[in-house]
């Protein structure tokens, strides 16, 4: 009977079995956390996106996610630009800054690097010294030096004085970035480059620049974002609206002197977002492999 009765009870789960239903648990805990983390992340870009379509009647009245009334006036409003200037010359300003920067920043940061890594001369420690020195310069400091100067040789309201600074490696974060992904290369790469007769910039230029790339790249998407929203820099310097970017822009839909749009503020918001947002969805595995391969040689 006794016997019976212990072979009729159902057998406990096996090990393996409560270690799949564990990890599967598991597996839901951190799906629901990473969905919440990203809801909380993407939550301002959802609320600025549907912002846009509000009526300019509803900023004050209607403080929740979704417009009473949807509309897409507020980007007609902004196609149509303001004080007399087109968005897309807001929009191409802001390109023509945020590109030259990169290119300036890049090309003159990885020369300046190269020129620290590899090539010995008098006073290296020095200006090496110097040049990390200027990263706990702020930007305030040198406004009203870099304003004089620029002033008397006549460039203001031109974008001159935005991108002349970043083709003399004034970026010492950038040029120290490389800096240090170049010091872990090889030098023996320089050596049979030079017994074939290379010289210094033919190093740099066939060598040096296609293995830093990921650096490079790096450097890209920084540049570009801070071009991109820099507000002070085209305040400063730019007077003309024709000449404006688009951060100067935004300003104009919500001057507090005057009647100010907040729709079309956000609907112009919104469509200056989109290039940063794109520029940043298409290089981020190059920016994630360059901050790896600096973890990983650092």
């Amino acid at each position: 009977m006794l016997e019976s009765q212990l072979t009729d009870e159902p057998m406990p789960p096996a090990p393996r079995r409560r270690r799949v239903k564990r990890k599967t648990w598991q597996t839901i805990v951190w799906f629901v956390m990473l969905l919440g983390i990203t809801a909380v992340v993407l939550y301002p870009l959802v609320w600025l996106f549907l912002a846009t379509l509000k009526p300019n009647s509803e900023f004050g009245s209607n403080p929740g996610l979704i417009p009473n009334s949807p509309t897409f006036e507020n980007y007609v409003k902004v196609s149509e630009g303001i004080a007399g200037v087109p968005l897309a010359k807001f929009f191409l300003n802001s390109l023509i800054i945020a590109v030259g920067s990169v290119i300036g920043t890049v090309f003159s940061s990885a020369l300046a690097a190269y020129a620290f890594a590899r090539i010995q001369f008098k006073g290296l420690g020095i200006l090496f010294a110097a040049m990390i020195g200027t990263l706990l310069l702020p930007f305030h400091v040198l406004i009203i030096p870099q304003y004089i100067l620029f002033n008397n040789l006549g460039l203001v309201d031109t974008f001159i004085p935005l991108l002349l600074p970043k083709f003399l490696a004034t970026e010492a974060f950038f040029v120290f970035l490389l800096v240090q992904f170049i010091r872990q290369m090889p030098r023996e790469m320089d050596e049979a480059a030079r017994i074939d007769g290379a010289g210094h910039f033919r190093i740099f230029w066939s060598i040096i620049l296609p293995l830093i790339k990921p650096a490079l790249i790096t450097c890209s998407i920084f540049a570009f974002i801070w071009a991109w929203n820099d507000f002070l820099g085209p305040l400063l310097y730019l007077t003309s609206p024709e000449n404006y970017p688009l951060p100067i822009a935004l300003r104009l839909y919500n001057d507090q002197s005057s009647t100010s749009d907040y729709g079309a503020t956000a609907a112009a918001s919104f469509i200056a977002l989109l290039p940063v947002l794109a520029f940043f969805l298409v290089f981020q595995r190059f920016l994630v492999d360059g901050v790896a391969t600096q973890g990983l040689k650092g």
